[in-house]
């Protein structure tokens, strides 16, 4: 009976001549954005093999010189694509691809994607992630907004019960009807993307269970949004009036909420501007060590500190060069300061982060969405990660680079290392996070994508009792 019931709203669907444009146009539309990013994908993952060698020959090739003219002379280091921002590229086009390490300083990420763009970008791109957020939600809003209300206005209720069909029976058909079509087009999507990254030369890092469960969030995704569409045709007795609040649904659910969401977090735990975070740590800084001043009150505090340490009168008897680690010393101090900036930053992010789920509640599009980005790993917590592991090698290079200015010479030389010596320099290497500590880390956006599921399917079922 269920099947007959699914044959009879696939039949009702396929005639209509607007699903059929707007399937084909999405299908096309889905399909061309994915091959266009898998493009793009393939085209950065180049530029980002390439622009490590190249850095690291040219870190090598330096020629003679002082190590703190090499700190200054500085490297760059460049963030890995993860192989899901194919489907869901999340921050990673505003936050920057490549960090600048240099001596004294912790540079900001830079080189933006959405720096690069035109004016036109302002009104959102074609990717994968839009069309599954956003545009699938409207194929089932076009399939099951008048799912039940065709019924009453065509007085066709009173035949389904002659022939048997009971209410239960009639909302599982018409919910499957209305879930299968945009399940397909994920699916295909979903296939195709994983067959793309096979035949990308790092396929290997590609964690299929990371696929699958962002396959499921989305299928999940699109079950909540089925309960509801249903929900709203089964309230209101005019198909007319069930589109518009459908659409005003989808409006509030995926565009109100978001801005919502945004301006709570941003109005409890607002971010410094750049000009007040670069003053602090700039004031702190001043208060400290600075490794290029050997009269400062530090300074010679630090001085005094290792001549009674090593039991000598003079800096020029200690058995290596004072003013290499009195650098050091200082480059310590500012990381230190570095670090406790950016780590209140960091608290800001995951207190509005916090929010962020709290508000989920309102809206089953929160949920997906950080999910989305959280499994794709291409959240702010992915791109705060890269940056953290490229503070910690810049502390360890100016340690290194100090460091054998330090041991080779003594107080009052000008040291100059050989060529040989920056490539005895470990290169930067930098894994994402495991995908099995996604799961626990978000199981409160679990929690809620669930609560939405529970919720709208017992109103649904409450609801069609009277069918």
């Amino acid at each position: 009976m269920i099947r007959h019931i699914i044959k009879k709203e696939f039949k009702e669907t396929f005639r209509d001549g607007r699903f059929k444009i707007a399937s084909v146009i999405i299908l096309i539309l889905a399909v061309s954005a994915l091959f266009i990013t898998s493009n793009q994908y393939k085209t950065v993952n180049d530029q980002h093999k390439e622009a490590e060698q190249k850095e690291r020959e040219s870190w090598e090739s330096q020629g003679e010189k002082t190590p703190h003219s090499a700190a200054h002379y500085g490297n760059y280091v460049f963030k890995p694509k993860s192989p899901l921002s194919l489907i869901d590229q999340g921050v990673d086009k505003y936050t920057g691809i490549s960090i600048f390490l240099e001596a004294h300083k912790r540079n900001e990420a830079q080189f933006s994607n959405a720096s690069d763009q035109t004016a036109l970008s302002r009104f959102g791109e074609l990717t994968i992630d839009f069309i599954l957020l956003y545009i699938l939600p409207l194929i089932i809003i076009l399939i099951g907004y008048n799912s039940f209300t065709k019924e009453i206005e065509g007085n066709t209720f009173q035949i389904l019960k002659s022939q048997g069909i009971v209410g239960w029976k009639l909302l599982i058909g018409k919910w499957l009807a209305t879930l299968i079509p945009p399940i397909v087009i994920t699916t295909v999507l979903f296939l195709i993307s994983g067959l793309l990254l096979t035949n990308i030369d790092d396929f290997c890092t590609l964690n299929w269970s990371a696929l699958a469960t962002l396959y499921f969030t989305y299928c999940f995704y699109y079950i909540i949004f089925t309960n509801i569409v249903l929900l709203i045709s089964s309230l209101v007795k005019k198909s007319g009036i069930s589109l518009v609040v459908n659409l005003f649904f989808w409006v509030l659910a995926c565009f109100v909420a978001p801005k919502i969401a945004s301006n709570l977090a941003e109005n409890q735990y607002p971010f410094p501007t750049h000009q007040e975070f670069s003053k602090r740590i700039e004031e702190e800084n001043k208060k400290g060590l600075d490794g290029h001043n050997p009269w400062s009150k530090e300074a010679k505090k630090l001085e005094k500190e290792v001549l009674e340490k090593y039991g000598v009168d003079s800096l020029h008897k200690l058995p290596f060069n004072f003013s290499a680690y009195r650098m050091q010393k200082g480059e310590e101090y500012q990381a230190a300061v570095f670090a406790k900036h950016y780590d209140y930053l960091k608290e800001q992010a995951e207190n509005q982060h916090k929010v962020y789920k709290t508000a989920s509640v309102i809206s089953p599009f929160l949920p997906a969405r950080f999910l989305s980005m959280a499994i794709a790993q291409t959240d702010y917590t992915s791109h705060s990660e890269f940056a953290e592991a490229a503070e910690n090698y810049r502390i360890e290079a100016q340690r290194f680079l100090n460091g054998t200015e330090e041991k080779n010479s003594k107080y009052g030389e000008r040291y100059v290392a050989s060529n040989d010596i920056w490539s005895k320099l470990p290169e930067f290497e930098y894994e994402k996070a495991s995908f099995s500590s996604v799961i626990p880390n978000n199981s409160a956006l679990f929690v809620i994508l669930f609560l939405w599921f529970g919720v709208s399917s017992l109103a649904l079922l409450l609801t069609n009792k009277k069918y």
